[in-house]
């Protein structure tokens, strides 16, 4: 049993200066986690009990798939990690370290590498796969600006499950197996989530989708229609025009167009001296050119200017996306002193990669899939108050993608916009990120040579795929769709006590009815907090049963008197009394029926 007077807790009044976000708030003041830096917690007993169940699902729907727990450490060699790249890919995204004989060292952000080096140690046949192995474990990532409390942490708790087969087809199978499982896992806890179609970023791989617990807290933004898609904002593609015909078209002319370094000013003054016979021009007519800098996993700064429909702005985090594993940044002035004919506001694909003067000085420019051939605009001549009119993609410029490609994803998503695959027009929304599940194909047994004999006796390499899941962002989520205003409220299946017995006033026979109460209910396998608190008032208890957030209440006060004592359902607010004799039976019932809700059957949790 749990007792109030001697648990190490301390709960708050007051909200923590640096919180944003209720999960963040509550699970500071209810004595849940301790702030120890930026981004860093310390985990108190309560908290320590809630993230256990959590795990305790996850341990079970892993092992309902036929996986089995691994421990690696965090602390890693540089080597594997050179050898598939993400050393360098990860840039400052990683904790790095040197010990004393300067060897390099990484706290891992995630374990691809070392679980496909065990089993390359280990395995060797076919007969050994397919082989699902998982880990629950402490991952570092140095965030710029963790925020948020547990859900844009620098330390942080995550379940990764890799699957390794001999071929496709069994991939193809593995990954759908910890995909249900995923289903499960979120059923259990109660939790909606959207899975959505995202991008695989450092990871690589080709198949990749995250789980989204819906809320505007959420820093993910992604969009699904009515049609059934459903994708991460990062990994939207954009419908492509056909192209239109060239043959015909006016030829491209430079205007005078003074004191328009915006888009707003630039098609006025385009309406007011160079009116279209049709309709009036609009932002979407303009080309904008955005100036922004790639930083290479090296350190390496790259300029580019990446041109979209003057109506949508830059979306930095779908650029860094379809650049990765460059990070983004804009440009900024010391940037623009290498490139002097980048006329800020008036910047023209004339000065711009292939259609530079000399190219290979001359930035990159990436283009919106939108700017397709015989489209025609207006954008920057490359002179202060001067733009160029009717400039015919495909005639008079071109783009120098990345890696070959053309286009670049990098403007911004609307509401309405048209799904990838045509089912109708996309809304957005913004969710917490709290699985991600990858279809890996042989990017990192290729590079660590993991290989194992065929039925035909042939070496070939090992297909696998890599699922993780955030523990401890999961707690959070929890804890932001189980609140209200005066505190947390858990589902009973992951709060750190099925009942909290509350003994309120100074009479002794409340505490002594509290404890009876109390002990009855732990004898029924019930886990217990006890408020025995002797000089506390019944104000502050209330506050902290509130805010603990534990799903049953049993308050032993006044009500003695007359027999009875008060039970409260957290969760739903509903208040009723029970005879101090029927106390445990009743509230143990209360409790049964309420993890039997939590439990489902096999094949429940799929689409």
């Amino acid at each position: 049993m749990l007792r109030l007077s001697t648990l190490f807790v301390r709960t708050l009044r007051e909200d923590p200066a640096d919180a944003e976000v209720p999960s963040h708030k509550l699970l500071v003041r209810g004595g849940y986690i301790r702030r120890a830096a930026p981004g860093i917690y310390s985990w108190l007993p309560l908290g320590l009990r809630v993230l256990a169940k959590i795990e305790g699902v996850v341990r079970e729907e892993m092992d309902a798939v036929g996986g089995q727990e691994v421990r690696f450490p965090a602390l890693l060699p540089r080597e594997p990690y050179e050898a598939s790249r993400r050393w360098y890919d990860y840039g400052p995204n990683i904790f790095r370290v040197k010990d004393r004989k300067e060897g390099d060292y990484l706290l891992a952000p995630t374990h691809e590498e070392v679980f496909t080096l065990l089993v390359k140690d280990l395995y060797s046949s076919y007969k050994d796969l397919p082989l699902v192995l998982y880990q629950i474990q402490t991952k570092y990532r140095d965030e710029a600006r963790p925020r948020a409390g547990l859900l844009r942490a620098r330390e942080f708790v995550m379940k990764d499950a890799y699957t390794f087969d001999v071929d496709d087809a069994g991939l193809a199978v593995g990954y759908e197996n910890q995909r249900v499982a995923y289903q499960r896992i979120f059923r259990r806890l109660g939790l909606p989530t959207v899975i959505v179609s995202a991008v695989s970023g450092a990871m690589g791989g080709s198949r990749s989708e995250e789980f989204l617990f819906p809320t505007p807290v959420g820093e993910d933004t992604f969009v699904r229609s009515a049609g059934g898609y459903a994708a991460n904002a990062e990994a939207v593609t954009t419908p492509v025009p056909e192209p239109r015909p060239i043959e015909g078209l006016p030829a491209a002319h430079v205007e005078d167009t003074p004191d328009t370094p915006t888009i707003a000013s630039l098609v006025a003054i385009a309406n007011e001296r160079f009116p279209r016979p049709d309709r009036p021009w609009e932002a979407g007519d303009t080309l904008k050119n955005v100036v922004v800098v790639l930083i290479h996993p090296d350190s390496s700064r790259e300029m580019v200017v990446v041109g979209v429909p003057g109506d949508r702005e830059v979306d930095l985090a779908r650029l860094a996306a379809s650049v990765a594993p460059a990070d983004v940044e804009v440009a900024e002035d010391a940037d623009f002193t290498s490139h002097p004919e980048l006329v800020r506001g008036y910047i023209g694909p004339s000065a711009l990669g292939v259609n530079a003067p000399d190219p290979g000085a001359a930035p990159r420019y990436l283009l919106d899939p939108r700017v397709v051939a015989g489209t025609r605009w207006i954008t920057g001549a490359n002179g202060a108050g001067r733009h160029v009119f009717d400039l015919v993609a495909g005639r008079d410029f071109a783009a120098a993608g990345t890696d070959g490609q053309p286009t670049v994803e990098a403007a911004e998503l609307r509401e309405g916009d048209p799904a990838p695959d045509g089912s109708g027009p996309l809304a957005q929304a913004r969710g917490i990120e709290l699985g991600h599940i990858f279809q890996l194909g042989r990017k990192y047994s290729t590079a660590l040579g993991l290989q194992v004999l065929d039925a035909n006796g042939k070496l070939v390499t090992v297909v696998m795929g890599s699922y993780g899941f955030g523990v401890t962002r999961t707690m959070a989520a929890l804890a932001e769709a189980n609140h209200d205003a005066k505190g947390l409220a858990w589902p009973v299946n992951v709060a750190p006590a099925h009942v909290h017995v509350v003994a309120t006033g100074k009479d002794q026979a409340v505490f002594d009815a509290a404890e009876r109460i109390a002990q009855g209910l732990e004898g029924r396998d019930l886990e217990v907090l006890y408020d025995d608190r002797p000089k506390v008032s019944p104000g502050v208890k209330f506050g902290d049963a509130e805010l603990l957030g534990v799903p049953f209440v049993v308050i032993v006060g006044r009500g003695l008197a007359t027999g009875v004592v008060e039970v409260r359902d957290r969760r739903t607010g509903a208040v009723t009394e029970v005879r101090v004799d029927d106390a445990v039976p009743a509230v143990a019932e209360r409790v049964a029926e309420a993890l039997a809700a939590t439990r489902i059957h096999p094949g429940e949790g799929m689409d």
